[in-house]
């Protein structure tokens, strides 16, 4: 039986948004959760890492360092987003540092328990898998939006800023 406090914390999450109760449950079971302190970071750029964080409540900033090591906020991800979906599906390195903003509770998949049911749970698998790229589609349109947005606005400043 899944710890009560998983279930409930991934009910709130996209990653629920297609499972049936029993299916929750056996991904309750790989999920564990993080109660962060502000400025705690979950996982530093470079890093490479095979982690999914999804924030409960509270708030996760994306983070990069500048030239002078000072951090640079790129993204500020709130209770239902996704953090590190890429790396926790292909392995490759952290773009960025993920940083606790205010007391944070995190939902956290490993790639490797999240592998371990797909013998006995291959729908939960696929189901959260859509769910995993539904959601970095989002972001990708998003992004695409940004960077309309920036081409316009250099158009019409004649690329001054």
């Amino acid at each position: 039986m899944p710890n009560g406090d998983n279930l409930e914390a991934l009910r709130k999450t996209p990653l629920a948004a297609e499972l049936d109760e029993a299916e929750l449950q056996a991904l309750a079971r790989v999920v564990t959760i993080r109660d962060c302190k502000d400025g705690e970071v979950l996982v530093e750029e470079g890093a490479q890492d095979a982690h999914l964080f999804v924030p409960v409540n509270g708030k996760i900033d994306l983070n990069r360092r500048d030239e002078h090591g000072e951090w640079t906020v790129i993204h500020t991800l709130r209770p239902g987003d996704l953090a590190g979906e890429l790396s926790f599906m292909d392995g490759e390195p952290r773009s960025a540092s993920l940083v606790a903003n205010g007391n944070t509770r995190v939902l956290v998949l490993e790639r490797g328990d999240f592998e371990a049911i797909l013998p006995t749970h291959p729908v939960v698998v696929y189901k959260t898998m859509r769910a995993i790229m539904r959601i970095a589609h989002r972001v990708q349109r998003r992004i695409n939006a940004q960077l309309m947005d920036m081409q316009r606005y250099l158009f019409r400043t004649g690329g001054k800023y």
